[in-house]
């Protein structure tokens, strides 16, 4: 049986921005999905078969490690194919699907992108009349709206490395959360990487980062339950509504280290950066990874939170080549912090923190959204204050996107959720699935407020 794992194009037109000399350029709208938490469209430097270095470009990594795993697992022909990496056009990508005759597609999707997703779907099919499409991802959640798309077999939730199998060995219909054990992950094979996508991933926050960069995980998993956070509600766990309880698994030091290794020499990185929910959560797992990298011994960055670790490990993470974070605030507002979002975070440590971190020399990435439900303009603009009281090296601003499976869908379906006391659907909360759509009208009435 031949399998891809596959993250279609997604292109949405162009556009002509005025450049600083008065010149006209046209530029390309492309979305991000598999691999990004909160899936979006924004403007890019890279055309449909023109890729151009610099465009963020996160790894999709539940389709990579699922792709290693069912072709571990099911002896299946497997094929892993990023188009979205390889900035390749829909031309393209169909004479490739035409060329290969794959009976079995997997496609992981989400709200952002499930319209366009949809329609992809409908086209494998004239494309590709016998093949079975398998839809992952957030917006498996509902599997009501995965089985509306014509032609798929099976609609799997959570991370799908078991799922991928069960369907591949002949299942059909609704495959439920079946997430590896932690020992279990600790003895997978890698997750996918070859010689045409290697070079293509990159996230240039924090600053600091140099090609080309390898983006892993240590962990799976938060513990958290920020209202709009997508993954431990959907993938590493099934908590649409906040009340469950969220776990995480670490990966072992030995496996990371063997991991790591293999990848710094088939592919020659010179930047290792841990795009893990949360990469410091507690003092024992960041010094084992700190001690792997010593080893390694290549610079490196992670997401982090600012709560999580002693304050003098932030200074064995620097020593073991750590120069950047990222650290998710959310909110400059402290009570939007705690009765919406629900962070359980401390803006006052977490100031500390970012002080802390410079004078260690380190790179700080914040991170902000806008337009939760309940926010107030003034609220917005305490973010706004707070991120311009900070020493940041860069900030991401976006706004609230609305996905599938996340207690803010949940809200959005009856009205209130437990433990989100503060979010409320005021008549001029903006529902939408895209941030960054989102931010840029959110942007300019701030701007003019």
């Amino acid at each position: 049986m031949k399998v891809l794992f596959s993250n279609p194009p997604w292109w949405a037109g162009t556009s002509t921005l005025k450049l600083e000399n008065g010149q006209d350029c046209e530029v390309w709208t492309g979305g991000l999905r598999a691999g990004s938490r909160w899936p979006f469209t924004t403007t890019m430097r890279s055309q449909p078969d023109k890729f151009a270095w610099g465009d963020y470009r996160p790894y999709p990594f539940f389709m990579g490690y699922a792709a290693t795993y069912a072709a571990q697992k099911t002896g299946a022909d497997v094929t892993f194919r990023d188009s979205i990496a390889l900035s390749e056009s829909y031309d393209a990508y169909f004479r490739y699907l035409q060329e290969e005759r794959f009976d079995m597609i997997f496609i992981e999707s989400a709200t952002p992108s499930w319209r366009h997703d949809r329609a992809i779907i409908s086209a494998i099919a004239e494309v590709l009349p016998d093949a079975e499409i398998v839809v992952t991802g957030p917006i498996a959640a509902n599997e009501d709206t995965a089985f509306k798309a014509k032609s798929v077999k099976a609609c799997i939730k959570g991370e799908y490395e078991k799922g991928a199998v069960k369907v591949i060995e002949g299942a059909d219909g609704v495959v439920g959360h079946d997430l590896l054990t932690r020992e279990e992950m600790n003895e997978a094979p890698f997750a996918y990487m070859d010689a045409l996508h290697a070079h293509r991933y990159w996230d240039a926050n924090p600053q600091g980062q140099i090609p080309p960069q390898a983006q892993v995980w240590s962990s799976r998993g938060c513990p958290f339950k920020c209202i709009f956070c997508v993954w431990p509600a959907t993938m590493t766990g099934n908590d649409p509504d906040g009340t469950g309880k969220r776990s995480v698994r670490h990966y072992s030091a030995d496996y990371m280290e063997l991991y790591l290794t293999e990848l710094v020499e088939r592919y020659d990185y010179k930047s290792i950066y841990f795009d893990d929910d949360t990469f410091n959560l507690g003092n024992s797992h960041v010094v084992r990874m700190c001690e792997v990298m010593d080893r390694i011994g290549l610079p490196w960055s992670a997401m982090c939170r600012a709560d999580t670790i002693r304050m003098e490990t932030w200074k064995t993470m620097r020593d073991a080549g750590c120069f950047g974070v990222k650290l998710g605030f959310e909110s400059g507002n402290q009570w939007v912090v705690d009765n919406i979002v629900n962070k359980h975070l401390d803006l006052e440590q977490a100031v500390d923190v970012v002080h802390e971190l410079k004078r260690l020399d380190m790179t700080v990435h914040g991170t902000f959204t806008y337009g939760l439900p309940g926010e107030t303009r003034e609220q917005m603009q305490d973010t706004k204050r707070f991120i311009a009281s900070l020493p940041f090296d860069s900030f991401q601003e976006s706004g609230t996107a609305e996905i599938e499976g996340t207690p803010l869908a949940t809200l959005g379906e009856g009205g209130e959720v437990e433990g989100y006391d503060g979010a409320t659907l005021a008549d001029d909360y903006q529902i939408d699935a895209d941030g960054a759509r989102k931010w840029r009208a959110l942007a300019h009435e701030l701007q003019s407020a």
